[in-house]
């Protein structure tokens, strides 16, 4: 192909078509610019410095000059929910979808917001109610979270699994752990009204739904032990171990009861100090403790409980160590030693917490369902402290 010499004459010609189109984005960005209302960039100006408070005044004074302002809307209505104004931001709403000229888009994006209000201000009802007019819309997956949120909230737990199916269903992530949790919550109260057959129906609904849950395998042995059969009960309990040996504490006392009425208390004293040996727990060794007291007597119970601080130490164990040690001292030392033993127990009650590993909430018993974030199996079946001391 041969070079021709006018085709250095495009060179110039594509540059100056290029600079002429780079100057009319340029002036067409600052023309857009300087059409916004000054309002708006205070307003903005505000949020970057993290005063709502004074963009929520900046924003009602565009909103007023230009009513037609989708966009401002929007961010008000979302700053006051915020700010905790839940009524003015559902009229703010509300009005948005009473125009009759507002775009389809628009008008779910605004009914999506309204439910956020509702839910905000706890008019489940109403949020429900709107939640659901967003089924087969682009905010489906939005509202079907937080149709199960409503759900939980109100322990409605066969609706819950209806929307956390659905939620799988279109495409928004597994939640199996949470159906099976769901099943546990219907079997529990299912159990409390002593329907066992229908207790245990859900429970196997749950493992279907989670073969890994370990709270099933732990109320299905209270369903066959509140059935009398305590043989089946403890062999369903001991499945725990397979599941997760951490969580063993959670039913050691169990164990001991159920090994107890078989009149096999020694054999469950036995098994409570394997699993302290393969899992430390200060839950685990309250159990041990007062069984090796009643089958042993107090050597055994120092023996035990001096072992277990030195391979876990914590002032939960010391409160335990100086429980057993406070009932061997002669009588003129016990009374400086229950004073020791008191500033120890107060401080370990403090550290005797569970903590949910999403938000952080502690609380003095476990939970399958944080109060704090409300997720599930977040917390971790050892105290605070024990959990410090492996880490």
């Amino acid at each position: 192909m041969e070079f021709e010499i006018w085709w250095l004459l495009g060179i110039p010609l594509f540059f100056t078509l290029g600079w002429t189109a780079a100057r009319i984005d340029i002036r067409q960005l600052i023309s857009e610019s300087r059409s916004l209302p000054r309002g708006y960039f205070k307003g903005l100006n505000f949020l970057l410095n993290d005063e709502p408070d004074k963009a929520i005044d900046a924003f009602i004074d565009i909103v007023r000059l230009d009513p037609e302002a989708v966009d401002l809307h929007f961010a008000l209505g979302n700053l006051f929910r915020r700010r905790g104004e839940t009524e003015r931001a559902i009229r703010v709403h509300q009005n948005l979808l009473a125009r009759p000229d507002l775009p389809t888009e628009q008008k779910t994006q605004a009914m999506y917001e309204l439910g956020q209000d509702y839910l905000k201000a706890g008019l489940l009802d109403r949020a429900e109610e709107t939640y659901n007019l967003l089924v087969n819309s682009p905010f489906e997956a939005q509202a079907r979270r937080a149709l199960l949120e409503i759900y939980q909230r109100e322990k409605e737990w066969a609706r819950a699994i209806e929307a956390a199916n659905a939620l799988q269903e279109c495409g928004a992530g597994g939640r199996q752990k949470e159906i099976a949790q769901f099943y546990c919550e219907i079997a529990q109260d299912e159990l409390v009204h002593t329907n066992t057959d229908a207790a245990l129906a859900n429970l196997e609904k749950a493992l279907a739904a989670d073969r890994n849950n370990v709270r099933a395998i732990i109320l299905m042995g209270d369903v066959y032990m509140a059935n009398g059969d305590a043989e089946i009960a403890l062999s369903t309990w001991r499945r725990v171990e397979q599941q997760s040996v951490p969580h063993v504490a959670l039913v050691a006392q169990r164990l001991m009861d159920a090994y107890r009425k078989l009149d096999k208390a020694q054999e469950g004293l036995n098994l409570l100090k394997n699993y302290l040996a393969d899992a430390p727990s200060i839950d685990l060794l309250e159990v041990a403790f007062k069984a090796t007291l009643e089958l042993e007597g107090i050597e055994a119970v120092n023996s035990l409980v001096s072992e277990e601080l030195r391979r876990t130490p914590t002032l939960l164990g010391l409160d335990k160590l100086l429980d057993g040690r406070i009932m061997v001292v002669p009588p003129e030392v016990r009374p400086e030693l229950a004073i020791i033993k008191n500033l120890v127990h107060g401080y370990a009650q403090k550290l005797a917490r569970y903590q949910c590993s999403h938000c952080g909430f502690k609380a003095r018993q476990f939970y399958w369902h944080c109060p704090g974030c409300s997720k599930w199996e977040t917390y971790p079946p050892r105290r605070t402290e024990e959990l410090n001391v492996m880490n």
